[in-house]
């Protein structure tokens, strides 16, 4: 067994990224991520890649564009109001077929809101970081195992679909430490014929834009891309299903939230109530087809959530009706308790269940 390490969730985003083969890091402090820029500051050189910090969000993702084009893996790091920044950006770098890597450690909002962590920007994730007709894969990690071994993952997945992807975390997880099992660096990369890196007349030139002045090239390019989106849909949703088989009440958490959420389901079990915790790892794709197996026995369903209730809406579209949809959630930074979970779990087996 590989030796384990004590690391904040930050600190284990990062050193996984390094060991995927990371070389380049632009971000800008923002609290509560910046251990994650502090960390790629001290060790990045050490591995013979580049940390800048940039002189503002903006400047940081444009500079993640231009080391993407040239086929480099690529990575920012920030939280809530700075990913808003950054998504012209985002957008351009969609628009342009660029793999690199997100990272958004959510913080309290709307506004400054407070530094405490939150899942408020899921909306923005999922839906809409960015002008366009666009996707991005947005993981999201429950443990500090998870963040090392979904950062790992990112860039592989990355470059595979040559889209951006998002490891959605938040404050908590990453402040906390935990033990984590590093993976292996890798040795090689794959090759990248289409990067603008220079090439002696030894092909033709290669073009990185997102710029179409006709209409139809742009339709064209964005039907391309949704053709390659589906495939992802098919090939990538992920979650985590305990006690789903026979459950009356399907407790929906993600992140942070799904680790509350355990603890209420075990409770609520420990009572006699068939409860059970189905958690998407990643949030796009959501993992439709798995969360609606469940609609077989499922009496009702609750999403937890650390905002004022938006990934409700994607467990509305999957269940369509066929059973009732709560919600439960703290927002502004306030963290739910598992105790507060297992209460309106309660409320909710005494309606369906008498």
């Amino acid at each position: 067994m590989a030796e384990k390490v004590l690391m904040k969730g930050n600190e284990a985003l990062a050193e996984s990224a390094l060991r995927a083969g990371c070389k380049f890091f632009f971000g800008y402090p923002i609290t509560p991520q910046t251990e994650l820029a502090a960390y790629m500051a001290k060790r990045m050189p050490k591995e013979g890649g580049t940390y800048l910090q940039a002189e503002s969000e903006v400047a940081a993702i444009n500079m993640v564009y231009g080391a993407a084009g040239a086929g480099a893996r690529v990575m920012t790091s920030s939280s809530s109001p700075g990913i808003s920044l950054k998504s012209e950006g985002v957008s351009y770098i969609a628009g342009a077929d660029l793999p690199c890597l997100i990272i958004n450690i959510e913080r309290g909002g709307p506004g400054l809101g407070s530094i405490q962590p939150s899942q408020s920007d899921y909306w923005q994730a999922t839906r809409a970081l960015g002008h366009g007709d666009f996707q991005m894969i947005v993981y999201a990690p429950a443990t500090v195992q998870e963040m090392a071994d979904l950062a790992y993952k990112a860039f592989d997945v990355a470059d595979e679909y040559r889209m951006p992807v998002m490891i959605l975390g938040d404050g908590m997880l990453g402040q906390m430490m935990e033990p984590v099992e590093l993976p292996e660096p890798r040795t090689e990369l794959p090759a990248k014929p289409w990067a603008a890196t220079g090439h002696g007349n030894s092909r033709d030139k290669n073009v990185i834009n997102s710029l179409y002045l006709v209409a139809e090239e742009c339709e064209r390019m964005n039907i391309e891309r949704f053709e390659r989106y589906e495939v992802v849909k098919a090939n990538e949703s992920m979650c985590e299903e305990v006690d789903c088989d026979d459950a009356d009440i399907v407790v929906v958490a993600f992140g942070a939230c799904a680790r509350i959420a355990r603890t209420a389901v075990k409770e609520a079990r420990a009572e006699g109530i068939k409860a059970g915790l189905f958690r998407p790892i990643t949030l796009w794709p959501f993992p439709k087809d798995q969360l609606a197996a469940t609609k077989q026995h499922a009496k009702a369903y609750l999403s937890v959530e650390m905002n004022m209730g938006q990934m409700i809406e994607d467990v509305q579209l999957v269940v369509q009706g066929s059973a009732p949809v709560e919600f439960f959630g703290r927002t502004g930074g306030v963290i739910p308790t598992p105790g507060e979970v297992l209460d309106r779990i309660r409320q909710i087996n005494q309606h369906v269940n008498g």
